[in-house]
């Protein structure tokens, strides 16, 4: 059915796409009533579209699948960084630096323990998968917080949102270190040689040449921006300008050798602080933008998955994801901000907000592309681990938000208010 709805022609096509399209954001508007993330419905689009779905369509390519997604995630993050205050940064940035490298690796070698345990793995193998895995996602984390309006204290929403764009670096760099020991290269030359020097050099080039082509791109940016003649009038050509500018952002620093991801946030940060008036005229049509990337995200995500197979491993990808969310993330939060002076209501907090989106999806593709042999099984613990997390911590982030006092004053004064209101009214 899917190869005769191809040869169809494109017309049958086209209209096959935006029925898909369609259906996912009708389905994704119903379960924002709930709580849930609109990223499921996408995927679960996705799912139905592939191969063990009604339609069947066969999709298998993970390299455009990692291509579309790093595009994806470049432009949410840039989005992200154009609509966080200074401030806000400056209040955030030690904890969430420290969770984005010390508890990125700390997340890494709990898990790959468990996934040692859980599905025979050797620990390399074991740590790889924890790498792909380690990583919060900013989409997920943006999306959820919009879709539940939940107002934190300043403090805690800063460190989660910093952190969420801050350790897709530290995951890359051990995810891609990791897999060039197991490849057939490093194992004939044994990891311990110089794996550690190479690991620690991936991660300068990815980190420095990501702040400094970030900075110095911002800065650049905000300095031209803020000098054109934007008026009220061009906020459809504002939001282009700006999609364009951070993924020019992305794929400069890219081929540099640093990391992307930290390079478009930072100049989303310095675009939105010294040309605010373009920035905030370009949010409302850069929205749209970045439903449409984790809409496509997601739907390609969802057609790479095979049901069936990944079926097979739900007893071991489970405790792999229960074990990530309620062992190593809650370790790797309180080895960084218990020094910090976080208490545990703070740190109970930050650790469930974890949530896993996109990129450790994306991340677990690249075991598949470098022709691991049990790179498959990576790629589908991953998506269970993902599909967990926005099933269960997504929902109860709000609720966790209000049982443990961590709602910003002001939003806590509205909701008592609007309840005053109603009883009065009864």
């Amino acid at each position: 059915m899917g190869h005769s709805a191809l040869a169809a022609g494109p017309d049958l096509l086209t209209a096959a796409v935006a029925a898909l399209v369609i259906i996912a954001i009708a389905g994704a508007l119903y379960t924002h009533r709930f709580g849930l993330s609109h990223l499921l419905v996408f995927m679960a689009v996705g799912m139905l579209t592939g191969v063990d779905g009604p339609l069947g369509l066969p999709f298998d390519n993970h390299k455009l699948a990692v291509t579309v997604g790093n595009l994806a995630v470049a432009l949410i993050l840039f989005d992200g960084g154009l609509r966080t205050r200074w401030p806000e940064v400056r209040r955030g940035l030690l904890p969430a630096a420290l969770l984005a490298t010390v508890g990125v690796a700390a997340t890494a070698c709990i898990v790959a323990g468990i996934a040692h345990l859980a599905l025979d793995v050797s620990w390399s193998e074991g740590l790889l998968l924890g790498a792909a895995v380690s990583s919060t996602d900013a989409s997920a984390v943006f999306a959820q917080f919009t879709a539940s309006q939940l107002k934190l204290q300043p403090r805690i929403a800063a460190t989660i949102e910093v952190e969420s764009a801050m350790n897709d670096p530290m995951a890359v760099v051990l995810t891609l270190g990791l897999i060039a020991w197991l490849s057939p290269f490093g194992q004939a030359h044994g990891p311990a040689a110089d794996g550690m020097a190479t690991l620690l050099r991936l991660l300068a080039e990815q980190l420095g040449y990501g702040l400094l082509t970030g900075v110095g791109g911002g800065l650049l940016a905000a300095f031209w921006v803020r000098r054109l003649p934007v008026t009220d009038d061009h906020d459809g050509l504002a939001a282009l300008l700006m999609a364009a500018l951070g993924l020019l952002m992305f794929a400069g620093t890219t081929l540099l050798g640093g990391s992307g991801f930290l390079a478009v946030y930072a100049a989303g940060l310095l675009v939105r602080h010294h040309a605010g008036r373009v920035a905030q005229l370009a949010l409302p049509g850069l929205n749209g933008y970045t439903w449409l990337a984790e809409a496509v995200l997601f739907l390609l995500l969802g057609l790479l998955v095979t049901p069936h197979e990944a079926w097979r491993l739900a007893g071991p990808a489970l405790a792999v994801a229960l074990g990530l969310m309620l062992v190593a993330r809650p370790a790797a939060v309180l080895l960084c901000l218990a020094p910090l002076g976080f208490g545990w209501r703070q740190q109970a907090f930050v650790a469930w907000s974890g949530l896993r989106g996109a990129v450790p999806i994306v991340l677990a593709t690249y075991p598949v592309l470098a022709g691991m042999p049990d790179g498959w099984r990576f790629f589908d613990v991953a998506f269970v681990v993902v599909l967990l997390s926005l099933l269960i911590q997504g929902p109860t982030l709000a609720p966790l938000a209000r049982r443990l006092g961590v709602e910003h004053a002001d939003a806590k004064d509205q909701e008592q208010s609007h309840r005053g209101t109603e009883t009065q009214r009864e």
